[in-house]
């Protein structure tokens, strides 16, 4: 049985981490002590759910969470210091700070190192998330015991739900553009405006017209998308917010 550590303090331990001048030591206090921190540790870097979902939705909502008094959003897995900056930089995570607990050490003393060996991982983290206040859990959400990698609980829209039920996750907002094109600053103009984050889709960076095409049917640019919803281009984007 997993244990809940809510009201507990977090463990005190050391992370190596590899920055450009060389290894540094992390202690538990440098994150934490008399600071609000999210932390959500997952079950290895690249893997497809933590990489698709969990730590995107947590960049994403980075700034949400800031406003709500979160100081620092931690992603956390029982990899190496090498594995967590390649993984950070492949996803261009700018929100989070990723911490390698590569010995396992934090993860065991929160109770949630598990064997993975039928999946060739070894030891590594349960799927679980936490909100932090001064070094004591306020709060863990911790995927069920069940077979496989459940994703259920330790989502960003479940902590957000818990720390401000009342807040609204803010609009997810994709953009197919291309250089020099007017039509796309407007639309981007218009986003900035209405204050929506966007994700650039750059045409010439390995997607073409034909992608373009498959997606939104058209193969013009802009081509703007709001949660997943086709609006169209720059016209089309000004007469949706009227």
């Amino acid at each position: 049985m997993l244990e809940n550590k809510e009201g507990q303090n977090v463990p005190s331990v050391e992370f190596v981490v590899k920055a450009e001048e060389g290894f540094n030591k992390v202690k538990s206090d440098d994150i934490f002590k008399d600071r609000t921190v999210i932390v959500f540790s997952l079950p290895g870097a690249f893997t497809p759910t933590c990489s698709s979902t969990h730590l995107p939705r947590y960049n994403q909502l980075a700034d949400v969470f800031k406003k709500q008094g979160v100081d620092e959003i931690v992603c956390m897995s029982v990899n190496d210091t090498f594995v967590m900056n390649a993984w950070a930089q492949d996803q261009e995570a700018g929100n989070v700070t990723l911490i390698p607990d590569g010995n396992g050490e934090f993860t065991e003393q929160m109770g949630m190192l598990v064997d993975k060996a039928d999946l060739g991982f070894g030891k590594r983290s349960w799927r679980y998330s936490m909100l932090v206040k001064n070094g004591v859990v306020d709060k863990m959400f911790i995927e069920p015991e069940v077979a496989g990698d459940p994703f259920e609980v330790s989502d960003a829209d479940t902590m957000l739900n818990y720390i401000c039920p009342d807040e609204s996750a803010p609009k997810s907002v994709s953009l197919f553009t291309k250089p020099g094109c007017p039509f796309c600053a407007k639309a981007k103009a218009l986003l900035a405006e209405k204050g929506l984050a966007y994700e650039e889709i750059l045409l010439g960076n390995g997607i073409g017209i034909n992608s373009l095409q498959a997606v939104s049917g058209r193969d013009t640019v802009p081509q703007v998308f709001i949660d997943g919803q086709h609006i169209g281009g720059s016209d089309d984007l000004e007469k949706y917010f009227a």
